[in-house]
C-alpha cells in the first residue's frame, strides 16, 4: 500500500500536471486540503471558487473567504439560488444529483471564463463507500477529483492537513443544509434558516459535531453519543427545548443512536 507520503507526491505531480486549476471550495476539511496543496504546486495557477446559497451555512461561507484571504489564494465567488434549480425545491431522491450538476455546471463555467484549464473537488477515497449520488454529476461535467485519484482516505488528508498547518485539520465534517430533510419532504427558504440558526445555536453550546434533522414541525438532534447526557440535562434541556421552538420548532427530540452521517437518505 502507498505511504501518504507516496500519495501527496502523486496528488502533486496530478496538480501539476493540469497546469491551471480551479478548486470548487467549500472550507471542509477536503476542499481547504486539496486548495492548499494547489496553491503550493501551481501558485497563481490556482484558485478557489466558492458558492454561496441558501444551502451554505453563513458560518462556512465567512471561513472560506477569511482561509483565502489569509493565504494570499484568489477567490471566485458564486451567488446561486439553489432552491431555484428544478427539482431541488421537491427533494426527490436525486435532489443531490440534480443540485450538483447545475452548480458545477456554473463552476465550470466560471473556470472557463477566467483562464483555467481544470476544475477539482475534494472527494475522496472514503466516499466510494458513501451514497452520494453527487458524484454521479461530477463525473459527467468531467470535474476532477484528485483526492480520490490519489487514494486519499478522510483521515489522511486530516493528517495531510496537520501537516501542512490547516486550522481544517480537525473540523467536524459538514454537509449541505438540504442533507438536514428527508426526501420527497419540501425544502424551503425557512426551513433552510431555522436549520441554520439551530445548529448554531448548538455549536454555540459547544457540540460541534451536530445535525438537527426535520420532519415536519419535530427538530431531532444528532450529536455524538458520548455528549447525549450533557445535552438531555434538566437545565440545558430546557434551555435547547425553548431556543428551537422559538425557532419554529413544534417539537424537539434527541436520537439516542447518535450521529449518523448521511442518516436522511433511508428517511421518508
Amino acid at each position: 500500500m502507498p505511504t501518504l507520503e507516496e500519495k501527496r507526491r502523486a496528488l502533486e505531480e496530478a496538480l501539476r500536471r493540469m497546469g491551471s486549476v480551479a478548486v470548487a471550495f467549500s472550507a471542509g476539511v477536503d476542499s481547504t486540503c486539496l486548495l492548499q496543496v494547489a496553491s503550493r504546486v501551481l501558485g497563481d495557477r490556482a484558485a478557489a471558487i466558492t458558492v454561496r446559497s441558501q444551502f451554505v451555512p453563513q458560518r462556512e461561507q465567512q471561513e472560506a473567504a477569511e482561509f483565502c484571504r489569509s493565504r494570499g489564494i484568489r477567490l471566485i465567488v458564486l451567488e446561486l439560488d439553489a432552491l431555484s434549480i428544478p427539482g431541488v425545491r421537491e427533494n426527490p431522491a436525486d435532489r443531490c444529483y440534480l443540485c450538483k450538476k447545475s452548480i458545477f455546471t456554473q463552476i465550470c463555467a466560471a473556470a472557463r471564463e477566467n483562464g483555467f484549464a481544470c476544475v477539482a473537488e475534494g472527494s475522496n477515497a472514503d466516499d466510494l463507500g458513501d451514497y452520494r449520488p453527487g458524484m454521479r454529476a461530477i463525473r459527467e461535467l468531467g470535474v476532477r477529483s484528485p483526492l480520490l485519484d490519489a487514494g486519499l482516505t478522510k483521515a489522511e488528508i486530516r493528517q495531510l492537513s496537520h501537516d501542512l498547518g490547516l486550522p481544517t485539520w480537525d473540523k467536524p465534517a459538514m454537509a449541505c443544509l438540504a442533507t438536514r430533510f428527508a426526501t420527497g419532504h419540501a425544502i424551503t427558504e425557512e426551513g433552510l434558516a431555522r436549520v441554520e440558526q439551530a445548529e448554531q445555536f448548538l455549536m454555540g453550546l459547544g457540540f460541534s459535531k451536530v445535525r438537527v434533522r426535520v420532519h415536519g414541525e419535530l427538530a431531532r438532534i444528532e450529536l455524538e453519543p458520548d455528549l447525549i447526557s450533557r445535552l438531555t440535562e434538566a437545565k440545558t434541556a430546557a434551555l435547547v427545548s425553548r431556543t428551537l421552538r422559538e425557532l419554529g420548532f413544534r417539537y424537539v427530540s434527541v436520537d439516542l443512536t447518535g450521529y449518523q452521517m448521511g442518516s436522511m437518505n433511508t428517511q421518508q
